[in-house]
């Protein structure tokens, strides 16, 4: 019994051992795990199960490295490996010590999807007995090689360019000239060289030296120093060996300072801006918008960049691309600005401290947006040394200020206003005569020492006369007689208090800051002084309902594509028809009159109508202010250009009448042009 009782033992123990021993592992179950680990990103643990001599190749650590920096640069996301239905076929004559398996790697990648099929070479390591991957580089991507480099190149999108009605470039891309070495061509003069061309370019050694011990400088590589502009663009470098000149892709800007206000400018995205517009993915080497319409219509004209994933051999050449999205080109902007019109209203100002705007009064379409004085835009892509930044930033006439954008009081070109409300509520008609002796006058005793002045000592007076001789004291009663309610509710007719309904940003117009709420402010509201803010483009359309039939007109500054230049246009009756055209005669008669103040703008045989004003700044009716003059100034004839110009600080050079001679010859060009 003893020994039937050890026998039974022993034969237990045998089957509990046999039953213990692992099964062999099989190759498909090598390979499902392993694919498995590469869909979940473990590299280091898919290392283990490489074969031997790959591991005396290369470490875990360059293993993992190199899947993780080639899958990151490409930006991969929603990888999917799995095995092929023909997978299994065997790699040697016995299927017992090689076996490949197909399989199908797709992944998401920042230049599209990636979708291809390869093969996993397994064999049996002969001391372990074990299933081991033998790896190659074509695990990474079917088509690598040992030696091979998985590259991402962006592919730039040309930025949109901005022309104006008639297909001139306003901002567009070109090309410039870029001095540079090529340090491989410098040979042994190179110390003398660099010192050579230190001296012809005004820039220190170290400058130069910087630039050539950039991280990514060859010696078959161009490096870039300065932008061959200005007096730079006439130097030889022809006895420097290793310096040349190179064509270098820009930002091109034809009108310069004439249009820069309007255009604006692009600058290389810096730290700040990346954080600001995170939505637009922004890196080191884009450009973006800091200004104006480049800055405004930015993501129109950015245009998206492509992004091209290729395979490249280690002599260089492209040996697959793996995805690719190609680039999207900015969208060009056709705008309705007449840009000869543009630089001859900038040039007219010679430098004076003012603005402007010009429109087709019939349509709306504006014709220029000035701003003077203003500053080189191509200077920011050319090169813009600090001693000119420093001057425009330290010039009293502050050319960096957009005037065109800004609020001022708009004085006795405000009159007309005035006068269509008189005649509009009944208050008063055109041939109403008021008798006003004296060049001051007051309500009464109410107003303590407070009065009002006219430039002229005219006895009597009609509204036309009124008009022609830019008199505030008949104002300031029509403006009393109609009281600050109806005054204000019929002059915000005229676009007040609401947004210009434009792209480009310009502040509200204003008639005052908390309403109206005394005698005075109605009488001095009632010249354009008091509180009233207008722009010059809203100025300028205030004046198209004596020329519309009583209809304001809103702003055009784009033409739609495939459209006709001139639309119909899109307004808002203010007036009643007869109340605009008695306007109109008036401002016909401001030019046609020899007495008129904008008599300098008669055209012998053209019918010019418009209106002068002058704005004092001052604090007190005690003290002498900056005086700011004003023209509105419109072709009553072809009615094609109405314009608004500002200039500032005109005492002592003739006031308004100064705008009027500076303004008037575009008007006469530009009659001229179209006779």
């Amino acid at each position: 019994m003893r020994y039937v009782r050890y026998v039974g033992c022993i034969v237990l123990i045998l089957i509990m051992f046999t039953g213990c021993k692992e099964k062999e592992t099989l190759p498909e179950d090598v390979f499902d795990r392993y694919i498995g680990l590469w869909q979940q990103g473990q590299y280091e643990t898919m290392y283990e199960m490489v074969s031997e001599t790959v591991k005396e190749a290369v470490s875990v650590e360059a293993f993992a490295a190199r899947y993780r920096s080639i899958y990151e640069g490409i930006g991969m996301s929603n990888i999917n490996v799995a095995g092929l239905p023909q997978a299994g076929e065997p790699a040697s004559e016995d299927g017992l010590s090689e076996k490949t398996f197909d399989y199908r790697l797709k992944m998401d990648t920042s230049a599209g999807p990636i979708d291809v099929e390869g093969a996993m070479r397994m064999a049996r390591d002969r001391e372990t007995d074990e299933w081991k991957v033998d790896w190659k580089p074509s695990l990474l991507f079917p088509s690598m090689k040992e030696g091979d480099k998985v590259t991402v190149r962006t592919l730039q999108a040309s930025r949109g360019e901005i022309y104006d009605r008639s297909g001139n470039g306003l901002a567009v891309n070109g090309s410039i000239e870029v001095i540079g070495i090529v340090p491989g061509k410098l040979g042994g003069a190179g110390e003398k060289t660099i010192a050579e061309l230190a001296k012809r370019l005004e820039v220190p050694e170290s400058f130069i030296r910087d630039k050539l011990a950039a991280s990514w400088v060859k010696d078959n590589v161009f490096v870039p120093i300065v932008n061959a502009t200005g007096e730079r663009a006439h130097l030889d470098f022809s006895d420097l060996q290793g310096v040349t000149k190179r064509d270098k892709s820009a930002r091109i800007y034809p009108y310069g300072e004439a249009a820069v206000h309007l255009t604006g400018y692009i600058r290389q995205a810096t730290a700040e801006d990346m954080e600001k517009h995170k939505d637009k993915n922004l890196e080191t080497d884009d450009v973006i918008g800091k200004a104006g319409l480049e800055q405004i219509y930015d993501d129109r004209l950015r245009g998206k960049d492509g992004v091209q994933i290729s395979i490249v051999a280690a002599d260089g050449m492209a040996r697959e691309t793996l995805a690719k999205v190609e680039p999207l080109n900015g969208e060009d902007i056709r705008l309705t600005i007449d840009a000869a019109l543009q630089e001859s209203m900038y040039r007219s100002m010679d430098g004076d401290a003012g603005t402007g705007t010009a429109i087709h009064p019939g349509t709306g379409e504006i014709l220029a947006l000035v701003s003077s004085p203003a500053y080189d835009p191509n200077l920011f892509i050319h090169g813009l040394s600090e001693e000119k930044w420093n001057s425009w930033n330290e010039d009293p006439k502050k050319p960096l200020l957009n005037r065109f954008t800004k609020l001022f009081a708009p004085g006795s070109v405000f009159k007309p206003i005035t006068a269509s409300i008189g005649l509009q509520l009944g208050v008063s008609s055109v041939d109403e005569v008021k008798t006003i002796e004296g060049l001051r006058w007051a309500k009464d005793g109410s107003w303590g020492s407070y009065y009002v002045k006219r430039v002229r000592d005219v006895t009597v007076e009609d509204l036309t006369d009124a008009i022609v001789n830019s008199d505030n004291i008949y104002m300031a009663q029509e403006a009393l007689e109609m009281g600050a309610e109806n005054f204000s509710r019929e002059a915000e007719k005229f676009g007040f208090g609401v947004p210009l309904p434009i792209d480009y940003p310009f502040p509200e117009a204003s008639l005052s800051n908390k309403g109206i709420t005394d005698e005075i402010l109605l009488a001095d509201s009632s010249y354009g002084q008091g509180e009233v803010q207008m722009s010059p483009l809203h100025l300028a359309l205030s004046y198209t309902p004596f020329i519309n039939e009583g209809e304001l007109i809103a702003p055009v500054l784009e033409l739609e594509e495939g459209k006709e230049l001139r639309r119909e246009p899109k307004g808002e009756r203010v007036l009643a028809p007869d109340t605009a055209d008695a306007i109109h005669h008036m401002l016909l008669a401001v030019v046609d009159n020899p007495k008129g103040t904008g008599h300098g703008a008669y055209i012998p045989g053209r019918k010019i109508a418009g209106k002068t004003g002058t704005a004092e700044l001052k604090r007190t009716k005690e003290e002498s202010g900056q005086e700011n003059g004003w023209f509105v100034v419109y072709d009553a004839e072809g009615f094609n250009l109405l314009m608004a110009v500002m200039i500032e600080d005109v005492r002592d050079r003739g006031g308004s009448g100064y705008v009027v001679r500076k303004t008037a010859p575009v008007v006469k060009d530009y009659v001229k042009k179209r006779q």
